[in-house]
């Protein structure tokens, strides 16, 4: 042992030798791919620049922007726990990422460590075929009958909501912070389209615990260790999809008995047990993606898309329409010309298609804060991005949605409506602009559902209550908490606008499937 011992510093120069040859091994691996692309000369060994995108990820993006908009090739290189990264700044050059997505082509992975998080088989690691399958059994979700069906059940759980923030703002000398409220409220959106009455207030308290416990290991270094967030995100993750399992298992029994769909999961069941039982009749196995916890991984997908997306969209169009005052009068007076909360009516599908300067400033709102930047791919193979550079197999590429949107369209850096409406129809002329809910084979499949959600939330925000941003310097600055969001929080002073709220309740065909916190 103490021959051993003698000998260790013997050994130091060669250890010392040995990390700087893989340092140096590692720095020219990146230059290699890096080429003249714009991005850092040097970068730290093995973690590169994650140490400043965990601690201050708006600035980590603003410079790769700006590297990326300081030459003509519109897009910027970096380095992330061992993997080079490509940022894209330019429209087209994302266009050919969304448009490549295939086996040999570019992998969506939705975040640089998604496999550890959403498993192997998550729905948006899917090619081809199987891919579209999948699409067209989970079409029945979206259909005119079913967004009617949740355009009832977002309404009510918006009012409740909405109430509650005016008596907290009515009981606080301080402005009330809005970030944390609006994703609570998402929350449960979410839980009551999606799973109805198939959860629990238990089931819905530690669903809540469980995604805090997931969007916090998004934002921290991928260490599955235990003890680090990261873990605690992993096994969040696994314990959400086995509470959608029940929910699925209690859905297809319900849906069995030839019950009417009063949630996602029942629009989705509903045709998945018929063909269960003709494949049973016939001898045959059981019909591709109808497992139960492949289905419940899939709906979890569905939250994650929906959750923070829609909470970011709604911050923004709090502080969007308190800062552009004729927008929110326009709104008002559109909405006070189809719904009056005084009428104790249900805001209508056919109500929301009426809507259309509400629907332009939701539009707006999305393609201005767009709530979902960038949606990393990875390269599974070698691909000619330009004339002149291929981006090397297995770089993590994020094509940017947001500065899509300031370009092409008339005066992007504007908050302007009016664009989205004619005669000007800048969501026609500057569409492959506009990529806020994705484009190609992944491209958003519940956006109809998400434009629903906010606009139902402009139109009674706007319509019941009055509000004020306490404003401070930077409190409009981008944060990423994963989706961006004021700086401040939205803090804001509300009061209630109209003479009562309304009462709304469900329709009788809903109220014998609805859950409890919606029936209370």
């Amino acid at each position: 042992m103490i021959s051993i011992l003698g000998f260790l510093p013997s050994l130091g120069p060669y250890l010392v030798t040995l990390l700087v040859l893989v340092f140096l091994l590692e720095q020219i691996s990146y230059l290699r791919k890096r080429r003249l692309v714009p991005g850092p000369l040097m970068i730290f060994p093995v973690l590169g620049g994650a140490i400043r995108l965990v601690k201050d990820p708006t600035g980590f993006w603003d410079e790769q922007t700006r590297l990326a908009a300081s030459s003509s090739r519109g897009f910027s290189a970096n380095y992330l726990i061992g993997r080079f990264i490509l940022f894209i700044r330019d429209t087209e050059l994302s266009h050919k990422i969304f448009s490549n997505v295939r086996p040999d082509g570019f992998h969506l992975i939705g975040h640089p460590f998604g496999k550890k998080l959403f498993g192997e088989h998550n729905l948006i690691y899917m090619f081809g075929q199987d891919h579209k399958d999948l699409r067209r059994r989970i079409a029945p979700n979206f259909t005119l009958k079913a967004l009617s069906t949740y355009t009832a059940l977002q309404q009510i759980i918006i009012l409740n909501h909405l109430q509650r923030w005016v008596e907290l703002s009515l009981a606080a000398p301080d402005p009330i912070a809005l970030r944390l409220l609006a994703r609570d409220m998402n929350l449960e959106t979410s839980q009551t389209v999606f799973a109805g009455p198939y959860l629990s207030p238990a089931d819905r308290d530690r669903f809540k615990k469980d995604y805090n416990f997931f969007n916090v290991g998004l934002m921290k270094l991928p260490f599955d260790l235990p003890g680090f967030a990261f873990r605690r995100a992993r096994f969040a993750v696994d314990r959400l999809v086995d509470t959608m399992t029940g929910c699925v298992q209690q859905s297809k029994a319900r849906m069995e008995l030839g019950k009417d769909p009063s949630c996602l999961i029942d629009f989705w069941m509903q045709e998945t047990v018929k063909e269960i039982a003709a494949a049973k009749e016939a001898g045959e196995s059981a019909p591709p993606h109808s497992v139960d916890r492949e289905i419940a991984g899939h709906l979890f997908d569905f939250l994650f898309a929906a959750q923070d997306a829609s909470t970011s969209s709604l911050l923004w169009s709090v502080t969007l329409l308190e800062s552009h005052p004729d927008v929110l009068a326009k709104v008002r007076e559109e909405v006070a010309g189809i719904w009056l909360p005084e009428s104790d009516a249900m805001i209508t599908g056919d109500n929301l298609r009426e809507m259309k300067y509400t629907e332009a400033v939701a539009r707006e709102v999305i393609r201005f804060r767009t709530p979902a930047t960038m949606v990393p791919h990875i390269a599974g193979s070698d691909f000619p991005l330009t004339d002149d550079y291929t981006i090397p197999k297995g770089t993590i590429v994020f094509p940017s949605l947001f500065e899509s949107s300031f370009q092409g369209f008339t005066e992007p850096d504007r908050f302007d409506p009016d664009r989205f409406i004619e005669p000007r129809q800048e969501d026609q002329l500057y569409k492959r602009n506009f990529l806020a809910f994705g484009a190609g084979a992944h491209q958003c499949v519940g956006q109809r559902y998400a434009l629903n959600q906010l606009m139902l939330f402009i139109a009674m925000f706007a319509s019941l209550i009055d509000f004020r941003r306490h404003r401070t310097d930077g409190c409009d600055d981008l944060v990423y908490l994963p989706t961006i969001c004021p700086k401040d929080d939205c803090k804001v002073f509300l009061s209630r606008r109209c003479a009562r709220f309304p009462s709304l309740s469900l329709g009788s065909d809903l109220r014998s499937g609805e859950p409890e916190l919606v029936r209370r």
